[in-house]
């Protein structure tokens, strides 16, 4: 039988982790999520990209974009509309 002479202070650190997903812009094209995240950071690079990310969830409340200074620019290449 094992016996201590001196209690030991033991404290733990817990983070709280969620489970998520990732995918692709295109990949998210017919389907409706609950909540969705957008980075904007680099351009999207193709037509109606923008719109496509944005409209994939049910209601704009489970809508969050991240993109550098609250600012984004739907680019579009006129030569890729050909």
């Amino acid at each position: 039988m094992n016996s201590f002479r001196h209690a030991l202070p033991i404290q733990r650190l817990q983070f709280p982790i969620n489970l998520c997903f990732a995918m692709s812009i295109n990949k998210a094209q017919g389907q409706t999520l609950k909540v969705v995240g957008v980075n904007l950071e680099s351009l999207c690079f193709s037509h109606g990209q923008l719109y496509l990310a944005c409209s994939r969830v049910g209601s704009h409340d489970n809508l969050h974009v991240l993109a550098k200074d609250g600012k984004t620019v739907n680019l579009v290449y006129p030569e890729a509309l050909l």
